[in-house]
């Protein structure tokens, strides 16, 4: 990510899920649960990101999309009396969809085919978001704040790639992003509410 951040040719950008203003203050010695969402978005500027946005936003895209995808099925299986797989389960956890391919692939017609608003962010950020800046895809650099390490794995998924490379790049932990802050030297108590990018 440091790499990436100091490269002038890539239009870096980070995406951070609900939990990680509520767990990152913790890691400066806030309470446990302090929101500090103003202060990360502040910090994650200052660490270099071209844009700072919120996974909420594709969290809201992925419901949407597996709300319609389950309006499709039980039209199929209830008016059309076709066979389909019900019920259906989200796609949304990547460790709940290693569980279910090694344990229970009987069930991943279930799943949703959905990706996850990590991966949806991502795809969206590289396609849509890249052409609005006018950036190829490849000149996209996307970065994940999560705060579970099955992201990791689910980010480099080989069919997570709707732009033709990698919907998302890389993607810290919690504590890893705290690190990060600290190492660049910010004294991220005293910086300033800021808000994320629309």
């Amino acid at each position: 990510v440091w790499k990436a951040l100091e490269d002038p040719t890539k239009h870096v950008v980070v995406q951070t899920a609900p939990a990680i203003r509520a767990a990152l203050g913790e890691c400066f010695g806030y309470e446990p649960g302090t929101r500090v969402t103003g202060k990360m978005a502040a910090a994650l500027r200052r660490l270099g990101f071209d844009a700072v946005f919120d996974t909420n936003f594709t969290a809201d895209l992925t419901i949407m999309e597996e709300g319609t995808e389950l309006l499709t099925r039980l039209k199929r299986a209830l008016v059309d009396k076709e066979s389909v797989a019900l019920p259906m389960f989200t796609s949304c956890s990547p460790g709940w969809i290693n569980f279910a391919e090694f344990y229970y692939p009987q069930f991943l017609p279930n799943l949703s085919t959905c990706k996850s608003p990590q991966q949806m962010f991502g795809a969206i950020a590289k396609t849509y978001y890249a052409q609005k800046i006018g950036k190829k895809p490849s000149e996209m650099v996307v970065v994940s704040v999560m705060p579970w390490t099955a992201k990791k794995f689910e980010a480099g998924r080989p069919e997570m790639n709707a732009s033709g490379v990698a919907d998302v790049d890389y993607v810290l932990t919690t504590r890893e992003l705290a690190k990060m802050i600290e190492e660049a030297g910010i004294d991220f108590r005293s910086l300033p509410d800021e808000k994320m990018d629309a």
